[in-house]
């Protein structure tokens, strides 16, 4: 029997949204993982920093030093080319009764509309108080939403 047959799992389909104990792990965690693909299907994983309002989660391209920036990133170009996304947060623990993680099937896209990139960064400056003095307005920082399609919540116990 693995890990995963003695877990307790729970999936939501599109419409139900996260539920509050995928919001709990959410709303816990600092850095969740983000897989993206491009147009032939070659994944890309990133760590990252986000923030969940309501019932989407949002992500900026900050101004930490990087080989390119904006829409130049990998992560960028493949959500440019396939919207299609995952997001995983996780609890690990050497006590393996106490594994977790919500997985997060989504679309991903451009934040375009002004009043919903300053919700999205005011949310993710009130995680980070990095964000509070990175001016992150203007086309390299790219404030991005991924829109729930469908989650998964695993525990060990």
């Amino acid at each position: 029997m693995t890990a995963r047959d003695r877990g307790a799992s729970r999936d939501t389909a599109r419409g139900d949204a996260l539920g509050p104990e995928a919001r709990d792990v959410l709303d816990r965690h600092r850095v969740a993982h983000l897989a993206t693909a491009d147009r032939g299907g070659v994944p890309h994983v990133v760590p990252l920093c986000y923030a969940r309002d309501g019932d989407m989660l949002y992500f900026v391209i900050d101004a930490k030093p990087k080989r390119r920036t904006g829409t130049a990133l990998k992560r960028m170009r493949n959500l440019l080319e396939n919207p299609a996304v995952a997001l995983v947060v996780d609890d690990y623990d050497e006590d393996w009764t106490r594994l977790a993680y919500v997985l997060v099937h989504g679309r991903a896209a451009v934040v375009t509309d002004a009043t919903e990139a300053r919700r999205a960064l005011g949310a993710l400056r009130a995680k980070y108080p990095q964000y509070r003095a990175m001016d992150l307005d203007g086309p390299e920082h790219p404030v991005v939403r991924v829109s729930v399609e469908h989650v998964h919540l695993w525990r060990a116990s």
